[in-house]
């Protein structure tokens, strides 16, 4: 048996993979890695990673191939890869494109060279209600409005389609990107993300025009969007998470290409207005009168001849919008996020209506080429006040959390901070309403949060910028495409449980690189041996899969180090 003890994985038969984070060889080993497996654990020593199907399948959209994928492991293992592993990964891999939709003169047909394949697709219950004749051994004619439908049921039983039908061109779009902006600054994609455009795209053919770009916030999707709308030269439809998204999408067209104002509409709650370049809201998208019912904005969808729709932050499409998505296959699809982690498992289904993950580059791979800032993330852990230990012992899961998470004790901690970062920009951001009022209230700090009028938001923002406001107390309305790219700190006193996206778009509020080349800080406030706790290492994952390293401190460290002459706040409270 091989052993060699300088490599630090050990590849198991169920498909896990440790990590040895000690080992000399670790970066070049995980850099790897995450082009094929998921990272599910990230204690201080040793990771474990996960090959499964839907991250083979991404692999293999991609073009990694069976070979590389084993070569990696067998080279960074220290003892020999159990033969089932192999045997698991060249099956998986080999199912992607095993199953083909194409377009032959006006009809669309699935098709295998295994004739066992196609019969059990037919037999199948979850894939039957959309298939309309079977033509021959290994073919069968499907209605094109279940295009999506089919696709996404052949991904949940094990057989994700090569989608080679191609698309309907839009209305044509004429325009392009600026050299210079109106701002006067120069402007051209970088190279990364010049690739990025040029994968998607795939020359023109059916094997491009689908698919996700993973970048970090800060990395500029933007401006991906922006260049794959240059390429395609048509009519399109640009989704966003919030109104904000929205308008710095507008704002960016109009700085960066010869695009009017009048050739971009806002489809909100304040305006409805159809453009060439339409950028729409999911929220507006999902409003329905009752519980039920129709959604009236979806006509959207169709008032326009799109030739490229444009997910935003795909991470968060809603429901509603993936089961539109099935009907709109023909329709180029880009979805652009930080992180594809969903925390309702809905990863498939961005796989297999949106499309594979074309591109993704490591945080820290940017980092270290200058183009996002560097980052230092630490945990500061507090006690729970002994006044509410009783009541956090007889609470229920959630009450605990919360209760966790909106620890009185953290205010303080919030003050010692904000003096050492006196001459910094800083976001201070929470879940919880009367948290984010009482810290508001309490340093004298201006707060925007779901009830914020839009207007107000923008002059807070503009404010925030500009440096006239270096500290802003927000909600998690302020997760999402918020343009801050002088903000340097984040103090993050309470999240949604355990979620990894959250994490991914809180840390990206920081990472724009900064005109001083100072690093960045992220702080996250957690109440110790309590639930909060348990949640924070969830998110903690996240931190490590782009190679951050996690630092954990005691409060009273922290006070002692920056503010020796202040009383320790006690958790006798």
């Amino acid at each position: 048996m091989q052993y060699n003890p300088e490599n630090p994985l050990i590849v198991q038969s169920d498909l896990t993979v440790l990590v040895e984070v000690i080992s000399l060889r670790y970066e070049e080993a995980r850099h790897l890695l995450i082009r094929f497996a998921e990272l599910e654990k990230s204690p201080e020593h040793i990771h474990t990673y996960r090959i499964n199907p839907l991250s083979l399948w991404n692999a293999a959209a991609g073009g990694l191939r069976a070979d590389e994928i084993i070569e990696t492991l067998e080279t960074y293992s220290k003892y020999d890869i159990p033969q089932n592993v192999g045997v698991e990964i060249r099956e998986a891999i080999d199912r992607y494109g095993k199953v083909h939709l194409d377009r032959v003169e006006d009809q669309l047909i699935l098709s295998s060279e295994d004739p066992i394949i196609i019969t059990e697709i037919c037999r199948h219950k979850a894939v039957s209600p959309y298939l309309e004749e079977r033509l021959d051994d290994h073919r069968v004619r499907i209605a094109p409005l279940y295009r999506g439908h089919l696709k996404q049921a052949l991904t949940r039983i094990g057989f994700p389609v090569k989608d080679r039908v191609g698309y309907l061109p839009g209305a044509k779009l004429t325009f392009q990107c600026r050299e210079t902006t109106l701002s006067q600054r120069p402007f051209g994609l970088r190279d990364y993300q010049k690739e990025a455009c040029s994968i998607f795209h795939a020359g023109g053919g059916s094997e491009g025009g689908s698919g996700t770009i993973v970048l970090p916030c800060g990395a500029g999707k933007t401006m991906v969007g922006m260049g794959v709308m240059e390429t395609l030269q048509c009519q399109t439809l640009i989704l966003t998470a919030n109104i904000t998204a929205s308008r710095q999408w507008k704002a960016e067209l109009l700085d960066k290409t010869n695009l009017t104002a009048d050739q971009i509409g806002e489809y909100s709650g304040e305006r409805k207005e159809i453009r060439p370049v339409t950028i729409a809201t999911y929220n507006i998208l999902t409003y329905r009168k009752k519980k039920g019912g129709e959604f009236p904005h979806f006509g959207i969808f169709n008032q326009g001849n799109w030739g490229l729709i444009i997910y935003d932050e795909v991470h968060l499409l809603p429901a509603p919008v993936f089961r539109f998505t099935a009907e709109l296959q023909s329709r180029r699809r880009l979805g652009l996020t930080a992180t594809l982690v969903r925390e309702d498992g809905l990863e498939t289904d961005v796989f297999s209506l949106i499309g594979p993950k074309r591109f993704d580059v490591p945080w820290r791979e940017l980092e270290t080429q200058g183009w996002i800032a560097t980052a230092e993330c630490c945990e500061i852990r507090i006690p729970l006040p002994q006044d509410q230990r009783l009541d956090y012992a007889v609470a229920g899961g959630r009450a605990k959390f919360r209760l966790a998470s909106e620890n009185v004790l953290k205010i303080d901690l919030v003050k010692t901070l904000l003096k050492k970062h006196e001459q910094d920009r800083v976001l201070v951001i929470g879940q919880y309403i009367n948290q984010i009022e009482a810290l508001a209230s309490e340093i004298q700090a201006p707060v925007i949060m779901g009830k914020t009028p839009n207007e107000e938001r923008d002059r807070l923002y503009n404010l925030f910028r500009k440096g006239d406001e270096k500290l802003l107390i927000v909600s998690k309305v302020a997760n999402f495409a918020v343009d801050l790219p002088d903000a340097n700190v984040a103090i993050q006193v309470s999240g949604t449980f355990g979620s990894r996206q959250e994490e991914a778009q809180r840390l990206g509020r920081i990472l724009r690189p900064k005109s001083d080349g100072s690093i960045a800080h992220f702080y996250t406030l957690v109440t110790r041996d309590t639930r909060e706790q348990e949640f924070a290492r969830k998110r903690q994952t996240f931190l490590t899969e782009q190679g951050y390293r996690y630092i954990i401190r005691d409060a009273s460290d922290i006070y002692k180090e920056l503010d020796p002459e202040q009383e320790i706040p006690s958790s006798e409270v």
